[in-house]
């Protein structure tokens, strides 16, 4: 078995560039580090394309340990035959390796096998012979003795090791496990004396749906509905169907008779009925935990990625009702100045008093632009701000505040502002936040930012795993400034982790800021492979080297001197500007990979300082509640989370409206993310409000 083919296979992706990926990783490549400066050996292959080759690289391996592991119990029993090792070892099915195993798997006693026990096989294989009914019945009193005290009991046992030996066939269980991938149904009903605990699950108390279409969200809410014991969850085929599918299976072997008959019926119901159903309902989970996680980690891209305010003098307001709102000022390099509470709203309600402070504030730190966090008081605080500044040029913004309480216990939050309330700690963050989601965001971890669905009902190991990959891909593709950055950042460039991250931050505190790429490898621990890894994703604004404040890498700077000489130019004459002629980029192409020439050479004229645009504020609606709208409304919001049925828009009111995702568009949609991005302003019309359930419905269609 040689995973590089399989995985050639699966991704359609040649066998060579499989094996030389497999190989960088292997010497300790990264996923950013081998997609940007190693494209000439994969063959330009992406991140997405590189995470799938280690996902089922990784995949693949486990499977090769789990034969192994087979193999090794089976002829410790020793019932390894040489036919049996082949079928195992050809197997490149899970499902199919471990029908193989099944007759030889540990398990707790079963009925047939207690039969056994009693000496009833014998009779057993006279059922399985014998047409007979009346001959099998004179079969078994012979049998009753010892614990078996009448034919009866025979009969039962014997039936019994039927069903078990009939539940471990191959064929039998190839056939039916197609049957309910094809047409099983799953049906949900909600549980006597549960209706009311469990109304907003009422959509799915008398529910039924082919499993074939059954949506990941809808898997997603049957699953934690079941669990908390509102609903009850099952997942069939029509019973009479598959019964009469595994006797046409088995007539070859088995004769036809009554008993045969039972013990078919037995095999289905007590046996291969709830191990189909206990697989279906597991592949289910499994993609909806895929399918899930996926909008997940679109989403967390999309706010790692969203547009920074950049060098501002922010006040930062952390909003509250009876504790006040804290508020945090903030200079334009981010750095923490002045802090207070004010108390505008009930039962306080001080709002002349917080007037009079929020403007000695504004015009003692020459402020440009507030931040609000949109929780508690979130919407009342922004009104008032609004109301307030309308007449000047600050700008009013509101910001996800999705973990900063978190961020304020945090072992980081603990170093920066060790002398400061953890209150004044979450309204640094939210200002942090707009100036830089990115720089900010990534202190926290990423589960607690809380754009998805079902997040906590997942897989969480392959969530944290999904997450940790998007941030890694967010930092590296913005890139990080070598001499501004906290150490949490830092940690997720590549090849880094937490400790280097740390000593690059003591190093720069001890003997000021770097002035070369290259002074990194004087940082303790920084070995030479690392710094390959990082180097790239690492700029230096004003150093020596005006490369250093570029992505090109450190490796390839002799490349880029040969161009310059061939060019007959200085680095400072070609930087940013279109002035590399094309004999010099061909006479390059003849000595170096056109994939780094073409980088380079690109880089060079258009250097990549940082990906994202500049924020904007957004448009506000003149209303208050839910009770404010009314069917027909045309309204600007915001969106503030993507699921796989719909978006969530913030309108200016405490309920986010959802756009189903039948109303995104006047055309099909299939993907939601393909119409619609996190942060996105968008226009949007009110059809319908449910004032009981605190939901409104919106349209995007024209």
């Amino acid at each position: 078995m040689n995973i590089s083919e399989i995985l050639s296979k699966e991704l359609s992706i040649s066998n060579s560039s499989i094996e030389k990926v497999i190989q960088l990783f292997k010497e300790g490549g990264t996923v950013p580090f081998v997609a940007r400066y190693r494209k000439e050996v994969t063959g330009n292959l992406d991140e997405v394309q590189l995470i799938n080759i280690k996902d089922r690289q990784a995949y693949w391996e486990g499977f090769l340990k789990r034969k192994e592991t087979i193999l090794q119990t089976i002829d410790s029993q020793g019932k390894l035959t040489p036919e049996l090792a082949y079928k195992i070892k050809a197997s490149l099915l899970l499902t199919e390796l471990e029908d193989l195993y099944l007759p030889y798997k540990q398990k707790r006693k079963t009925k047939g096998e207690k039969a056994i026990e009693q000496g009833l096989k014998p009779l057993a294989i006279f059922i399985q012979k014998n047409q007979n009914a009346n001959n099998i019945k004179d079969k078994a009193f012979s049998f009753v003795n010892g614990d078996v005290e009448d034919e009866k009991q025979a009969l039962e046992g014997a039936i019994n090791i039927l069903a078990e030996w009939i539940a471990e066939d191959k064929w039998v269980r190839d056939d039916l496990r197609g049957q309910f991938q094809r047409i099983s149904v799953g049906s949900s009903k909600v549980k006597r004396g549960k209706k009311e605990e469990g109304e907003k699950y009422k959509d799915y108390f008398e529910f039924s749906e082919r499993v074939k279409k059954m949506a990941s969200h809808r898997v997603l809410a049957l699953f934690r509905a079941e669990k908390e014991g509102i609903l009850s969850f099952s997942v069939d085929v029509n019973e009479e169907r598959a019964i009469q599918n595994i006797q046409h299976k088995i007539n070859r072997n088995y004769a036809s008779n009554t008993f045969v008959g039972k013990a078919v019926a037995e095999s289905y119901k007590r046996i291969l009925q709830p191990n189909f159903e206990s697989e279906i309902k597991k592949e289910l989970k499994e993609k909806a935990d895929i399918d899930s996680i996926g909008v997940f980690a679109e989403n967390l891209k999309q706010l790692l990625l969203q547009s920074p305010l950049g060098a501002k003098n922010i006040l930062a307001i952390d909003p509250g009702f009876r504790s006040g709102c804290k508020v945090a000022v903030l200079n334009r390099n981010g750095d923490f100045t002045d802090n207070v509470t004010i108390f505008p709203h009930p039962p306080q309600n001080k709002w002349e008093e917080t007037k009079k402070v929020l403007l000695k504030l504004v015009d003692k730190n020459n402020i440009e632009a507030i931040a609000i966090g949109n929780g508690t008081a979130g919407l009342e605080t922004e009104k008032l701000c609004r109301d307030l500044f309308k007449a000047t040029a600050i700008e009013v913004f509101s910001v996800n505040e999705a973990g900063a309480s978190i961020y304020s216990a945090s072992e980081i939050a603990r170093d920066e502002f060790p002398d400061l309330d953890l209150t004044v700690r979450g309204a640094i963050s939210i200002g942090r936040r707009l100036i830089d989601p990115l720089a900010e965001l990534v202190k926290i971890d990423a589960k607690s930012i809380g754009v998805g669905q079902y997040q906590h009902d997942v897989n969480q190991p392959l969530l944290k795993q999904k997450l940790n990959e998007v941030v890694a891909s967010c930092v590296n593709h913005v890139g990080v400034e070598l001499n501004t950055a906290s150490y949490p950042i830092l940690s997720h460039v590549s090849g880094l982790g937490l400790t280097l991250a740390k000593n690059i931050v003591a190093y720069r505190e001890e003997n000021g800021s770097f002035t070369e790429r290259k002074q990194l490898l004087k940082v303790p621990k920084m070995g030479k492979k690392t710094y390959e890894q990082a180097a790239g994703f690492l700029r230096i604004e004003e150093g020596i080297n005006p490369l250093d404040n570029t992505i090109i890498h450190p490796e390839t700077y002799k490349l880029v001197s040969e161009l310059l000489k061939l060019n007959q130019s200085k680095i400072e004459e070609v930087l940013g500007k279109q002035s590399i002629n094309e004999e010099t980029i061909k006479s390059l192409k003849e000595k170096y990979d056109g994939y780094t020439v073409d980088f380079i050479v690109k880089e060079i004229q258009k250097p990549t300082i940082d990906p994202r645009v500049p924020l904007e504020e957004a448009a506000y609606n003149s209303i208050d509640s839910i009770e404010d709208l009314q069917e027909g409304m045309q309204l600007t919001g915001t969106i503030n989370n993507i699921t796989n049925f719909g978006a969530f828009v913030n309108i200016g009111i405490k309920e986010s409206g959802l756009v189903h995702i039948s109303e995104v568009s006047n055309t099909f949609v299939s993907n939601i993310q393909d119409v619609v991005k996190l942060n996105q302003q968008v226009d949007v019309k009110v059809i319908s409000v449910d004032l009981s359930r605190k939901r409104v419905q919106l349209s995007m269609k024209s």
